[in-house]
């Protein structure tokens, strides 16, 4: 093999090129290196296995290495890729103690990214974790079992067995600690309280979700309270302190508070450092620098995933927003232009979804000010509060729903919303509405489904999409 198309990374955006590649080119050699044993998995998934809805870890699993081989797929776990020659064209890979040189004719660098904690000392303490990985979940949710109870199933291939055996070994904590008020803060802060956990949540800033905007954030705080969650916001952690080598309390801004178990969840990095010494680029957001195409500024190199950016459908301009379908989507993409038909990867719009004990939160665009008017727009904002179903018809809730134009041209810049009924699903509405580039005024005009059971005649998106157009005129 002098021109397989090799794939760095065996998760979703390097399997989904692979499998892509297999069927558009099943003539033509491919094999994925994947450092470690898990391989295709769910990360979003990963709270919902701690806290019990999602009963075993394989559940998370979207490939099996069998599937993989059933798709005609080389992957090859435990196989690090260590260095990139791209004058060379190829890859060194480290594997069983040794090394070897793999030749390539296509790249893919599908390395993902990684949690951040350095800025917390003790972060390495035993008992304190990031929710990055099925080791980690599966970790967590042995400590929150009582000793003895089998919350895990060791026997399965990929478990790192020793490390969940460790945590099965203590005794359960009475209090837990949350740093980090994003989407894994307040998954996780959920989890925690279901296993009926003492739960304390540390923001750095005084809003929770800062992605989502106020509205949003000041309504899953209250819920959270309701939750029995204790939240400190505005509290900067300093360190984890640990006791005997094992997190024992939370450092923070006025003081300390005990913990048995600690989650950081303070954002993830992408993994770029394995084309530091090459002639790859780097955007301005720290991640790999691609076109439309996912390729990068080395001929017959690509990237994809939560290590590099993408073109954001607003601002036309390079971004970097690591989520699920971006990498799915982008690799099966570089997949088929690998495999000889040109694929775009698509533009993204940072749409995003979070569930907050009851409360669903979605959102997408730009919803900052400062952020739009860098990019060039003078951002009008608007705030409603809507039922989402016919008052009549049991079963609705208060829908809050903000949207985000330009005062100029009416375009719709972005939009955020929350509530307990399907709240989430109707930021879809939103992010079709950014993609086509629809003014609010077109937003307005909307054709959406009316029944008592679904919505009301005017869905919560078009009252809001009526306020703030009434504001322009």
């Amino acid at each position: 093999m002098t021109d397989p198309f090799v794939v760095i990374g065996g998760d979703a955006a390097g399997l989904s090129a692979a499998s892509k590649f297999a069927r558009e080119a099943p003539t033509r050699d491919g094999i994925v290196f994947e450092r470690g044993e898990w391989v295709s998995y769910a990360h979003c998934g990963t709270p919902y296995y701690v806290k019990g809805t999602v009963e075993r870890l394989t559940d998370l699993l979207s490939l099996t290495p069998a599937d993989a081989a059933d798709r005609g797929i080389d992957l090859r776990r435990n196989h690090e890729v260590v260095g990139i020659d791209t004058d060379a064209g190829t890859v060194t890979v480290a594997h069983d103690g040794g090394t070897f040189s793999q030749p390539y004719g296509d790249l893919l660098v599908a390395t993902g990214a990684h949690a951040v904690t350095g800025s917390i000392p003790g972060s390495d303490l035993d008992g304190a974790f990031t929710m990055h990985g099925l080791d980690s979940a599966a970790a967590v949710r042995a400590a929150l079992a009582a000793p003895g109870e089998s919350a895990v199933d060791t026997t399965i291939e990929y478990v790192d067995a020793a490390l969940v055996e460790k945590y099965a070994d203590w005794q359960p904590p009475e209090r837990v600690a949350v740093v980090g008020g994003g989407y894994v803060g307040v998954e996780m802060a959920e989890a925690f309280r279901a296993h009926g956990v003492e739960t304390h949540l540390f923001q750095r800033s005084g809003r929770l979700l800062p992605p989502f905007g106020e509205t949003v954030g000041e309504r899953v705080a209250d819920h959270l309270r309701e939750q029995g969650v204790t939240l400190h916001l505005n509290t900067a952690v300093q360190e984890l302190r640990g006791d005997d080598g094992r997190v024992a309390a939370v450092v923070h801004d006025g003081g300390a508070t005990d913990v048995g178990l600690a989650l950081v969840g303070i954002g993830v990095g992408p993994n770029t450092d394995l084309v530091a010494d090459t002639p790859v680029a780097l955007g301005d957001t720290g991640a790999i620098a691609v076109d439309e195409y996912g390729a990068t500024s080395v001929d017959g190199v690509y990237a994809a995933g939560d290590c590099a950016e993408a073109r954001h459908a607003v601002t036309g301009a390079p971004d970097w927003v690591p989520l699920g379908l971006t990498a799915n989507r982008a690799g099966r993409a570089i997949g088929a232009t690998v495999a000889g038909e040109p694929s775009p990867v698509g533009d993204i719009a940072g749409t995003a979804v979070v569930k907050a004990f009851d409360l669903e939160c979605g959102r997408v665009g730009l919803l900052d000010d400062e952020r739009a008017s860098d990019a060039g727009f003078d951002p009008v904002s608007e705030s409603v509060t809507a039922g989402s179903r016919s008052g009549y018809y049991p079963g609705g809730d208060a829908t809050d729903v903000t949207l985000v134009t330009d005062r100029g041209s009416g375009r719709l810049l972005g939009g955020a919303i929350v509530g307990r009924d399907r709240a989430a699903i109707r930021i879809d509405t939103l992010a079709t509405a950014i993609e086509a580039d629809m003014t609010v005024d077109e937003l307005e005009r909307l054709d959406l489904g009316y029944a008592p059971p679904f919505s009301p005649v005017w869905d919560p998106v078009l009252v809001a999409a009526k306020v703030l157009d009434g504001r322009l005129e």
